[in-house]
This record gives structure tokens, C-alpha cells and sequence, in this order.
């Protein structure tokens, strides 16, 4: 705990005048107007920016990527969850995962089985992403406050936005071009990569990949396929 022995420092009273700063993503402050408003009636000093990766920043070290449950299972299904999240870890050593809402609601949905959803929670655990789960946005703004004051009050850390690492290699720029594609991302990017090599060998034996690439099934090599035969119609 950086030191201190007890949460003490931690749950105590505060001077009115010590008050943290949480850095916003425009586009949240846009989408959840109900946590800024609530953050700043605790006391909260907002600093709304344009972030690259993330959605709220408490410290040079924490940065929180806020999803809904809804939200969460719905970027589960599309692989966009992971790639946010591994962007987020490239640049913050302590990236989080907020979800907000009833998790259990999972059990609901049709389309997506439990299993894949606390799967996705295990692996991005094994790869340093925490998840943080609240039941409200109620909940978010009290956890977001305590977190903040903690980082800065406590241990005396200040918010800082970390730029997004830019492509500095030939195998960076190819990973980042075959994660474009639907469906792909960055770790099915690498092992299409390992097993073809080159960006246009993979392209060329797209028909191929079910057979030789673990993960990548007829669907998504028929998605890629549309893309790269298809005429552009603007």
C-alpha cells in the first residue's frame, strides 16, 4: 500500500480544499452526463479532453475504460473490448475495466453464453487489466471519487495523459493493418502474420485461414473477403 500499514489514510476525513482531478474523455462526459455532474458534486475538479484510450484518468499510473453491462457483452461480441483495453495497458502501467450495472443480467442474454463472458473477465485478468464492478452510476461516482482521492491525496500522484504509443516498426505497421480487418484484432493479426508472413501472402490464401490460423473460422475469412473484393461504393 505505498507505505502505510492500515486503510486508515485512506477512509479518513479530508480537508474541503484537498480535492482531486479526474480527467474525462470528451465523448463520455457527452454519453454520461449524470457521473460528471455527480463527481463534481463531491468535489471532483473535471478536466474534459479528447482522450485517445480510456474514459477517466485518476493518476499518472490509472486509467478506467467504463462499459454498461449491455455494453460490455456487446463489444465482447464484436472484439472490440480487447484491443481497447490492451491499447489502455500499452500506455497506463495500471489499467482498469469499469462495469456498471447488474452483471448477472448475462444470464439473460440469447445471443452470448455465460461462459464467454467470465472467460473474457479471466483472460483480461492473466493479462493485468483489473475489473472494477458497480451496480449503479450512483456507485461509479463513489467509486471514481475515492479512487481519485486515494491516487492524489494519498499518495500524492497527479493525473497525466499518456499519448498512444505511434507505429515505430515494419511488424508493428503490419499487425496494425491485418487488426483492421473485421473480426481480426491484434492477437489473431499476429497469428495469421506468424503462419503467412507476409500481409499480402495472408491475403492471398484467405480462403486458407479456418485451416491454418487457430481461432478464424469460415465467417470471418468471408467477412475479409467482402473487404478486400468488394468494389468501394462510396
Amino acid at each position: 500500500m505505498s507505505g502505510t500499514e492500515t486503510l486508515l489514510p485512506y477512509i479518513k476525513e479530508h480537508k474541503k480544499e484537498e480535492q482531486p482531478t479526474i480527467i474525462v474523455d470528451s465523448r463520455e462526459a457527452s454519453t454520461a452526463p449524470k457521473i460528471i455532474k455527480g463527481l463534481k458534486e463531491h468535489g471532483a475538479e473535471i478536466s474534459i479532453r479528447a482522450l485517445e484510450k480510456g474514459d477517466y484518468i485518476i493518476s499518472d499510473l490509472c486509467a478506467f475504460e467504463r462499459k454498461t453491462v449491455h455494453d460490455f457483452v456487446y463489444t465482447l461480441t464484436r472484439r472490440y473490448l480487447f484491443e481497447q483495453l490492451f491499447k489502455l495497458k500499452e500506455v497506463y502501467a495500471k489499467p482498469f475495466i469499469l462495469i456498471e450495472g447488474y452483471l448477472p443480467i448475462i444470464y439473460k442474454f440469447s445471443k452470448i453464453q455465460p461462459a464467454s463472458v467470465w472467460g473474457a473477465v479471466f483472460a483480461l485478468a492473466k493479462q493485468g487489466i483489473f475489473m472494477v464492478q458497480t451496480t449503479s452510476h450512483k456507485e461509479t461516482i463513489d467509486f471514481l471519487y475515492t479512487a481519485a482521492r486515494q491516487e492524489q491525496i494519498v499518495e500524492k500522484r497527479i493525473p497525466v495523459v499518456h499519448p498512444v504509443k505511434k507505429i515505430e516498426t515494419l511488424a508493428e505497421a503490419q499487425i496494425f493493418f491485418m487488426a483492421s480487418l473485421p473480426n481480426i484484432g491484434r492477437e489473431k493479426a499476429i497469428a495469421i502474420l506468424k503462419s503467412y508472413q507476409a500481409p499480402l501472402n495472408a491475403l492471398i490464401n484467405v480462403d486458407q485461414w479456418p485451416r491454418d490460423v487457430h481461432g478464424l473460422g469460415p465467417k470471418i475469412a468471408e467477412k475479409v473477403k467482402q473487404v478486400i473484393h468488394e468494389p468501394y461504393e462510396k
